[in-house]
């Protein structure tokens, strides 16, 4: 006969979970609803008399080019973002993986990236590629190449993607280490002795069954390009030049702290969030159905 413990205890299960309701509706229901709130409205200059104008602040902003050009920065940065720290993390993973000499001392060096600040990654890599001063933009501009994110839109893309690429990789390291750990030796060594070789075995044995994680990642890197790089292209260009590596997030803390346009700024991060929404629903959608669990 099984024994099965019955909990009554329901007020005790609403005490346990409250901390987490009250984290979340704090720190992110609240904010979300006061942008949303914000966004229908227009302040004078000084923060005096507020106005209540509707849909006013989304219609100003659908009409400037500007915000056309950001949404198409933010989608190029952050599709190169995903794209290539999920490529590098997964194979630095599968490459961690085996049984050689030192493995643990490779994969502490790994994650070890995870835990520098966004803004502390781009002071470490603008000096690497300073012009004139930076080792790596000196080796650059001795091959040839002109070499200055200051004045070339591309350059400046290009080192905001390798800090965010960089300063994203050991988090993809560690998820996808942890999913080629879980996988059964017994499964790869049944298609080894089958005569399967290993780039055969990878892709149709590790890499599916690796789906969940890769899923999971692909959710998390989108919303890490979409929002958390905010720090690296501060600190890295500041949204130049020209606008080059201006994304929606930077443009929100643009117009709010430089262009005090809190109205706008609030409808702009609206529209950001639901973007990362659609996303996110797109790939609930589609993506999960290739999803082996």
């Amino acid at each position: 006969m099984e024994n099965r413990a019955i909990f009554s205890g329901k007020l005790l299960a609403f005490v346990l979970v409250a901390p987490q309701l009250a984290v979340s509706l704090i720190f992110f229901y609240w904010p979300a609803a006061q942008a949303l709130w914000q966004s229908f409205l227009v302040q004078d200059a000084f923060g005096l008399s507020t106005e209540f104008v509707w849909f006013e602040n989304y219609v100003e902003l659908l009409k400037t080019p500007e915000y056309y050009h950001a949404i198409g920065v933010t989608f190029v940065f952050s599709g190169l973002v995903v794209v290539f720290s999920l490529a590098i993390g997964l194979l630095l993973a599968v490459m961690a993986n085996r049984n050689i000499k030192g493995v643990q001392i490779y994969r502490t060096f790994l994650i070890i990236p995870y835990a520098v600040a966004p803004a502390v990654a781009s002071v470490l890599f603008i000096f690497m590629f300073q012009p004139g001063l930076g080792m790596i933009a000196r080796a650059l501009q001795g091959w040839g190449i002109d070499w200055n994110p200051v004045l070339n839109g591309t350059h400046a893309m290009i080192l905001v993607i390798i800090v965010a690429v960089w300063n994203q990789i050991s988090y993809n390291f560690l998820f996808f280490l942890a999913g080629l750990q879980s996988i059964p030796k017994s499964v790869i060594e049944a298609a080894a002795i089958d005569g399967a070789r290993p780039m055969r075995r990878f892709w149709t044995i590790t890499f599916p069954l690796l789906s969940p994680t890769t899923f999971f990642l692909i959710v998390v890197n989108i919303t890490y390009a979409f929002f958390n790089t905010l720090g690296i292209i501060d600190t890295a260009t500041g949204g130049g030049p020209n606008g080059a590596t201006q994304t929606l997030v930077y443009k929100v803390f643009l117009d709010g702290k430089g262009g005090s346009d809190l109205g706008g700024s609030a409808a702009q991060s609206v529209i950001l969030m639901i973007i990362v929404v659609i996303l996110t629903a797109i790939q609930f959608r589609y993506v999960e159905k290739k999803v082996h669990y």
